[in-house]
């Protein structure tokens, strides 16, 4: 038996010997639910949890309006609906932790002791709200009440770190949902304080080193500082090191180190940075065996990974790997999953890529059919509408290629068409699909030679001109794409009486 087995035999103890009524009677009962809930949190064994609860039920309606202790049966049985929420997902219990925390806030106002935790518990509840219904306003008080925590823990405040990190944890998804960086700015300030206050040997140095790198790793995809980067990895490898063999979160490490040497490959192509972000992910997916809740994103950060080395490296085994692994991923994602259609994509391009190394129409056809299950899983609105759209006309083309039919050319151009409007001026992806557009459109001319197609190169290649600066790289040959489409048109209609208003001034002014 163990030291908290002990103190819940002698808290029962205590409760039997107590007769209800009793003025002891509804301290026992609180003592008891406070030592389950310590031994949940312990051992994760939910009838804990569930005993807790009725213990401080019973233990709250014995402290009615006006009871000086009200606020605390309030404050530790919202603490007890929020991990039920944790385990198990039911939003009616982050509802209720809610609910009895703002009562319990009401009976802490500016003064109490225990108002500063209050405000952190129903802020934390707040943001759990914010990422399951994604309403705005949850976060935006959580932000304020956090704000106010943080005001009531000055410096020298044992607490103060606390409401540093979650504040962080605030701002940065913040930031995931609208992507203003000055909310990612805040995060990392906020998780750099947070850290010089969890020197080494404090227990939560992990997680903020944890919380910081990401944020960190956020802010170099968003703007490519390579230090960013860097120093995301430098403290995740921290924290993998305060997470030795047998710790508990020893797999999130692992995790985020591999996603970042992932980027890191991404960004600088050394194929050092991709095998180790493979040896990583193998140990996270270890780590994750069938049953946990994040293997499925492991497999998936896996094989991707394995596809980027295939195409760097060729070598079949990786691919097929990364198939198996996308595969049990989408095992994990049925329907209804909100990542099923991340699953069915990345499925789709791994068999176009086997595809366009072994040439199997088979696979061509997989990756077309996994691509339309994908697009109805993300429709108008969803963010990743428009490269979906992408992916499954490019399949759609160079089947066409393959089998000559012109049904499949149409839709690809259709697709790519609508993957454009997604994509207007000054979106950092707009000069691929005009590309992709253009060459689709470009080889239905060369089979059938209408005007339209034509008429409608010439724009795409103009806005594709206009998007290649002086000095770059394509600047002279788009220049020469562009005036041969312009003769083409010449030949054909014997005039340039009815090119676009200006285009041969616009081109000579380019030369």
């Amino acid at each position: 038996m163990t030291k908290l087995d002990d103190w819940i035999a002698r808290n029962r103890r205590k409760l039997g010997r107590c007769p209800a009524g009793y003025t002891g009677w509804t301290m026992a009962l609180y003592n008891l639910a406070d030592s389950l809930y310590d031994r949940f949190v312990e051992k994760d064994d939910i009838a804990d949890l569930e005993e807790a609860i009725a213990l401080h039920r019973s233990a709250l309606d014995l402290r009615p309006a006006g009871h000086f202790d009200r606020s605390r049966s309030l404050h530790y049985l919202a603490l007890c609906f929020s991990r039920r929420y944790d385990k198990q997902g039911t939003i009616t219990d982050l509802e209720e932790a809610i609910t009895l925390n703002r009562a319990a806030l009401e009976l802490r106002s500016s003064g109490h002791s225990d108002r500063a935790w209050t405000l952190n518990t129903l802020a934390n509840c707040l943001k759990n709200r914010f990422l399951k219904l994604g309403m705005d306003c949850d976060l935006d008080e959580a932000i304020t009440m956090h704000q106010s925590a943080l005001d009531l823990r000055p410096a020298g405040h044992s607490d103060r770190s606390e409401s540093l990190h979650y504040l962080a944890l605030c701002f940065s998804d913040r930031y995931d949902k609208q992507g203003v960086i000055a909310d990612l700015d805040e995060a990392i300030t906020l998780g750099r304080a947070a850290l010089e206050l969890r020197p080494p040997g404090h227990s939560d140095r992990a997680w903020t080193l944890n919380t910081l790198a990401n944020c960190l790793k956020n802010r170099f995809l968003k703007l490519g500082m390579d230090c960013d980067l860097d120093e995301a990895i430098t403290l995740h490898q921290s924290a993998l090191d305060l997470r030795p063999a047998g710790h508990s979160d020893r797999s999130e490490s692992l995790h985020y180190l591999a996603l970042c040497f992932s980027d890191r490959y991404d960004k600088q192509g050394v194929i050092a940075d991709l095998d180790e972000a493979i040896t990583l992910g193998r140990a996270a997916l270890e780590l994750r065996p069938p049953g946990h809740s994040d293997r499925a994103w492991t497999l998936n950060t896996l094989a991707n990974c394995l596809k980027n080395r295939f195409l760097k490296l060729g070598m079949d085994c990786d691919l097929d790997d990364a198939i198996t692994l996308h595969q049990s991923a989408l095992d994990l994602r049925p329907a209804g999953h909100s990542d099923r259609s991340e699953s069915l994509h990345y499925l789709a391009l791994c068999f176009s890529d086997r595809y366009d190394k072994q040439g199997v129409i088979a696979d061509l056809d997989e990756a077309i059919t996994l691509g339309r299950a994908a697009l109805e899983l993300r429709p108008p609105g969803h963010s990743d509408r428009a490269w979906t759209l992408n992916t499954l006309a490019n399949c759609l083309r160079v089947r066409f290629l393959k089998l000559g039919m012109d049904c499949d050319l149409d839709e690809a151009i259709t697709l790519h068409q609508s993957a454009l409007d997604l994509r207007p001026v000054g979106h950092s992806y707009r000069l691929s699909s005009l590309d992709q557009l253009a060459r689709c459109l470009s080889t239905r001319f060369e089979r059938v030679q209408t005007a339209a197609d034509l008429d409608e190169l010439i724009s795409l290649h103009r806005a594709i001109l206009d998007l290649h600066s002086q000095g770059h790289d394509h600047h002279a040959k788009s220049i020469d794409k562009l005036l041969l489409l312009v003769k083409r048109r010449i030949q054909r209609h014997g005039t340039t009486a009815d090119l676009d208003e200006g285009i041969v001034s616009y081109l000579d002014a380019l030369h």
